[in-house]
């Protein structure tokens, strides 16, 4: 029986890119049935005939008009619902959403609702990184909405910054993720690091690289969304944890080591993704190095090399246990890839060239290659981060 999913759309200027993720959902082999609900706000950016043309069916905007399908309405179609998607979500229906309001026809939809929920932000960046929206969206988390991240590039206001709405192939993923979750690492617990690590100078100052968390992320959803025990020990990032992770949140490169090996033990995978730094401070500062004023002052910092957390965990690897790593290079990728498979003994490896247009740091994209320790090759296209945790999970279980 196809599944049915709201598409609840509000007042952004985004809401143009749903009539593509509609789209999708209607060409889906599986076949998705899908209500279109708009606000009024939605109705400025985009008709709602196109939507109607879009999904084949009426869209419904008027809380107060009478239906034929349904005795009343909001109630008859948030009981036929499989998932119900916000998207884009503004601010302020996030905020209608965290305080249980009930003034249009889709919030009186949401609160009738008892399908899972999933809430797509798209706004500009000072309001997405507003205290009380972060608030709004922490409370929805916590009573079960599923939630996206934004992405990060130009917006219509101009800014460059988080808000953009997601690519829509991701929000589609996701929805997939949502109506059909797949089970096969059920039972499993998979041991994920991500982010970048930070060394101190002093008390103020750090040395870190511009690792942003993305991929290994996208790998810890994509393994709980899969049914495993996750646990995420995650450097710094603006990223939310995955619903349903354990987070461990670390700093340095010795920190994270030291986490990792204290986990091994109980864990069938683990899935090195972090941008270790390979250097410390030799002799971090107590107090805060003071500039003199003078434009000739130098500052000579003695960099001594941090732990190798694949290497230390691959020396201690157990029967049975499958160990993947990361290799991002800008020169001789795939020589240094199988370098590094080799000495940390690893199952497979993910080399990325991370020069490449659309396979860098704090982008959606990765363009990888994936060798084994048969010295099988796959190179996979440029696709979402999503996309690629995918496929390394998909490798993950042909392995199992």
């Amino acid at each position: 029986m196809p599944k049915t999913v709201g598409i609840g759309i509000t007042g952004s200027i985004a809401a143009y890119k749903i009539a593509d993720l509609i789209s999708k959902l209607k060409k889906d082999d599986q076949g998705i049935d899908v209500i279109v609900i708009m606000t009024e706000g939605a109705t400025q950016f985009i008709t709602p005939l196109t939507m109607k043309t879009m999904s084949g069916r009426e869209v419904l905007t008027d809380m107060w008009a009478q239906s034929q399908e349904w005795k009343v309405q909001h109630i008859g179609v948030a009981e036929q619902l499989d998932l119900l998607v916000i998207a884009p979500a503004t601010a302020n229906f996030i905020a209608k959403m965290a305080h249980g309001w009930g003034d249009d026809l889709l919030s009186t939809i949401v609160l009738a609702n008892t399908a899972p929920v999933l809430v797509v932000p798209a706004m500009n960046t000072n309001m997405y990184r507003n205290t009380m929206v972060q608030e709004n969206i922490k409370k929805l988390i916590n009573a079960g909405v599923h939630f996206m991240d934004p992405g990060t590039g130009l917006l219509a206001c101009g800014v460059t910054g988080e808000g953009r709405l997601p690519e829509v192939d991701l929000i589609y993923q996701q929805i997939k993720h949502l109506l059909y979750p797949r089970t096969d690492l059920m039972g499993k617990r998979v041991l994920v690091n991500a982010g970048t690590t930070c060394e101190n100078i002093d008390p103020v100052r750090f040395i870190s690289n511009r690792g942003t968390g993305k991929m290994g992320y996208a790998i810890a959803e994509e393994a709980v969304m899969r049914g495993a025990d996750v646990i995420l020990v995650s450097g710094r990032t603006h990223l939310s944890p995955p619903e349903g992770v354990k987070l461990v949140s670390v700093w340095g490169a010795e920190e994270m080591c030291e986490t990792m090996v204290k986990y091994q033990p109980a864990c069938d995978i683990i899935i090195g993704a972090a941008a270790v730094g390979d250097f410390t401070v030799a002799r971090a500062a107590d107090q805060k190095i003071k500039k003199t004023g003078d434009k000739g002052q130098t500052l000579v910092l003695e960099l001594v090399g941090t732990p190798d957390i694949l290497k230390t965990l691959g020396a201690n690897k157990q029967p049975g246990q499958i160990m993947v790593g990361f290799a991002a290079e800008t020169e001789n990728v795939l020589d240094n890839a199988r370098k590094k498979l080799a000495a940390k003994n690893l199952d497979f490896i993910v080399a990325n060239d991370i020069t490449m247009e659309g396979a860098g740091f704090a982008i959606d994209t990765n363009i990888v290659t994936m060798i084994d320790c048969n010295g099988e090759i796959e190179a996979l296209p440029k696709m979402s981060k999503r996309d690629v945790a995918a496929a390394i999970i998909d490798k993950v279980i042909d392995l199992m």
